[in-house]
């Protein structure tokens, strides 16, 4: 049975001064009032075009960001790459608010694909849809609501960079994931995902789906999907992780009269995620798993089903997977004992990557979130570093 304890070897990639840094911002996220603090005056400035770089990139982008490019972040990975643990570029922009904005991220992309070709680190690509359209191209399309001329145009538009963007991880060998966005989104987002694992997921998975399982309908989703790549003869790529946006999905739900699409009650999400997790692993032959979570119990499920199959440790089609600056116990643990492990590294410009850094305070603030177990981590490996000179 995996064990996530050993501390010495879940932070040996860490310097004493970044485990102090660590148990700092533990310590502040763990505020709730200081973080809605925070992100009120982020806005604020960003409203007003004060500068904030100067005060999130030394905090909270240094712990959760591998820098501002693909450069920055090959010195992280390579410093990690020495335990067992590889890593995932991911371009953390959200959004296409202007052509010009959505050309750009299209070209970084297709860089870090390109990056992902010839270094052997760099496992994955991935990337969000929101910023290769407008939302409302995403918002209308999934309801079916796309009539004008020049909405159409748009939706064919980023149906062909999606395309774009499969091609090269195809050509280049290297897996693609899409990543998971708000419910309003979604349906158009798996149209275009399972069009492009069509194409290209003829001889194993190259293009993976996202599924946020805290969603009362992905496990049925899951198991519709995999039908499909049956009776259309491809591969199913699928990457699992709870889910980002649940407030704001039950907020918006509330505030519009419909039933909420996300799970009453967190053990009921456990359930099905881990559900999902067997029903893949039960399918392997056809499926691919991307096990994203920082759950312990459904890290440690999915090596007792692997054990419990006789799948060998390193099986390609299986990979774990926790974002950077959080759980590298259950991280570099699992690649120790010689599982497949990436971290998911975010990068980009701060005021760009500022949503998604907000979204980890508010995740670490949370009664459920992790900021008391990842601060008392670090001040315990401290204390076992100091003790041990």
């Amino acid at each position: 049975m995996i064990e996530f304890e050993n501390l010495e070897i879940a932070f040996r990639y860490k310097s004493d001064r970044e485990l102090k840094f660590a148990y700092w911002l533990f310590k502040m996220v763990g505020s709730p009032n200081l973080v809605r603090l925070g992100k009120a005056l982020t806005y604020l400035a960003l409203k007003l075009h004060l500068p904030v770089s100067w005060l999130i990139k030394p905090t909270i982008y240094r712990h959760f960001c591998g820098g501002e490019s693909i450069a920055d972040c090959m010195k992280v990975s390579r410093n990690m790459e020495k335990y067992g643990v590889k890593c995932i570029l991911d371009y953390s922009v959200e959004g296409g608010e202007s052509p010009s904005a959505i050309r750009a991220a299209l070209e970084e992309t297709l860089r870090t694909i390109e990056n992902a070709r010839i270094n052997r680190n760099i496992p994955f690509t991935v990337f969000k849809p929101t910023a290769f359209t407008l939302v409302e191209i995403l918002e209308k399309g999934s309801l079916g609501t796309l009539h004008d001329a020049d909405e159409l145009t748009e939706y064919d538009n980023f149906r062909e960079r999606i395309d774009i963007l499969c091609k090269a991880a195809y050509s280049a060998d290297v897996p693609i994931m899409v990543d998971a966005e708000d419910v309003r989104f979604q349906p158009l987002i798996d149209e275009v995902v399972t069009s492009m694992m069509e194409k290209y997921n003829k001889k194993k998975a190259i293009v993976y789906n996202t599924l946020q399982l805290y969603r009362t309908d992905r496990l049925d989703f899951l198991k519709e999907s995999y039908l499909k790549a049956v009776e259309g003869d491809y591969f199913l790529g699928i990457k699992f992780v709870r889910g980002a946006y649940m407030e704001r999905e039950r907020a918006r739900a509330l505030k519009y009269g419909y039933p909420s699409p996300i799970n009453p009650d967190k053990p009921t999400t456990d359930r099905m995620y881990n559900d999902g997790l067997t029903f893949t692993v039960d399918h392997l032959d056809r499926i691919s798993v991307f096990n994203g979570t920082h759950n312990e119990e459904s890290n440690r499920l999915l090596t007792e089903l692997m054990e419990s199959k006789g799948i060998p440790k390193n099986e390609a089609k299986i990979w774990f997977s926790q974002l950077f600056g959080m759980s590298d116990h259950v991280s570099f643990n699992l690649a120790a004992a010689g599982y497949n492990v990436a971290k998911y590294l975010p990068y980009g410009p701060v005021k760009h990557v500022l949503p998604y850094l907000i979204r980890r305070a508010e995740e670490n603030t949370a009664v459920a979130g992790q900021s008391s177990r990842e601060l008392l981590m670090a001040q315990k490996e401290y204390k076992r570093r100091r003790t041990e000179r």
